[in-house]
């Protein structure tokens, strides 16, 4: 069973230009929290001129990255969300033809196909009730659908081993998987 793919491989500090953005707010711990993440988002534009982020997807994108459950990232991680960002930007910025800051539910299927994620009418039309407004999924909406599918696929590919499309979840594990996103 192939995967969606998303890159962005950590790379050295000491010269990223990232890591301005990054320690402009990670403060003496050397990790951003959602609060922190947020502002930082913001203050560097890559929303654009869409809407700054929201408080829940900047919660899902930590806790999408967040390996060892602190509730933070550190800049490798943030170096990871940044290019995966600036990947749902680019896809989001190639449907949004109108520069309307929003796609329309066919366009949202597309999207996500264009990611690698082939999902039913069923799944696609969850996720359509969850992430739009009259039909229409601004650019922080999609972001949090993009960012939830990456986490959920992960944690799908961690338990499927064979990697036949199929995984075996007790009902601890499955709360932890849905809830923790």
């Amino acid at each position: 069973m192939a995967y969606p793919g998303y890159g962005g491989a950590p790379g050295g500090v000491a010269q990223d230009p990232l890591y301005g953005y990054f320690s402009a707010v990670a403060g003496q711990d050397g990790q951003i929290s959602p609060e922190e993440l947020q502002r930082c988002l913001t203050q560097s534009g890559i929303a654009g001129t869409y809407h700054p982020f929201s408080m829940e997807t900047c919660r899902l994108m930590v806790s999408m990255l967040d390996r060892d459950h602190t509730n933070s990232m550190g800049f490798s991680e943030f170096k990871e969300l940044w290019a995966a960002l600036n990947g749902w930007k680019n896809t989001f910025m190639s449907y949004d033809r109108d520069r309307s800051g929003t796609v329309e539910g066919h366009e949202l299927q597309i999207a996500l196909t264009s990611m690698g994620y082939n999902l039913s009418p069923q799944a696609l039309g969850i996720i359509l009730k969850r992430h739009s407004v009259n039909g229409q999924i601004g650019f922080d909406e999609f972001v949090g659908c993009c960012t939830k599918l990456r986490a959920l696929t992960d944690q799908f590919r961690r338990r499927d081993t064979s990697q036949t499309g199929t995984a075996s979840f007790r009902y601890d594990d499955f709360i932890q998987v849905t809830m923790g996103i």
